[in-house]
């Protein structure tokens, strides 16, 4: 018998994790050939637009991990964009991806009133649109290959 059960369990969560792990390693060919690899590890990446005195005017955070780049995060200051600069921020993530870690393709993920023009502008393709994500707007995944 088994009951059903809600809840914050910092010790549940570690061993779900776990165990999910070991499953997915089981089930997959290509994550059992990464374990234990540097492309198994998530490693950050962060490029920044920086100005003269020292202040953030743009910049993006990502991570890579088994040959992509995850985009968390791209922002330009209001009075820079439509400049380019966050094409060139863009564009030095996935160039530090491909050329020094080896990254295959991106992936990223915007809202309807954010900027998905902007990134299908630079190569990226939706793969998948989310209705009211939240209600009343559209959350898109988009992915390009980078090389």
């Amino acid at each position: 018998m088994f009951r059903i059960e809600t809840g914050v369990d910092k010790e549940r969560l570690r061993l779900l994790r776990a165990r999910l792990r070991a499953a997915n390693t089981e089930a997959s060919p290509v994550l059992r050939a990464i374990r234990g690899t540097p492309a198994e590890q998530e490693e950050p990446l962060g490029v920044w637009v920086v100005g003269d005195d020292g202040e953030l005017l743009g910049g993006l955070a990502a991570h890579t991990w088994a040959g992509w780049l995850h985009v968390n995060f791209l922002w330009v200051a209001a009075e820079l964009r439509g400049g380019g600069i966050g094409g060139r921020v863009l564009a030095e993530a996935e160039r530090v991806a491909r050329e020094e870690r080896g990254c295959r393709g991106a992936r990223l993920e915007t809202w309807d009133f954010q900027a998905p023009a902007f990134y299908e502008k630079q190569g990226y393709e939706v793969v998948c649109a989310i209705p009211d994500y939240p209600e009343g707007v559209t959350e898109y995944t988009l992915t390009k290959r980078l090389g």
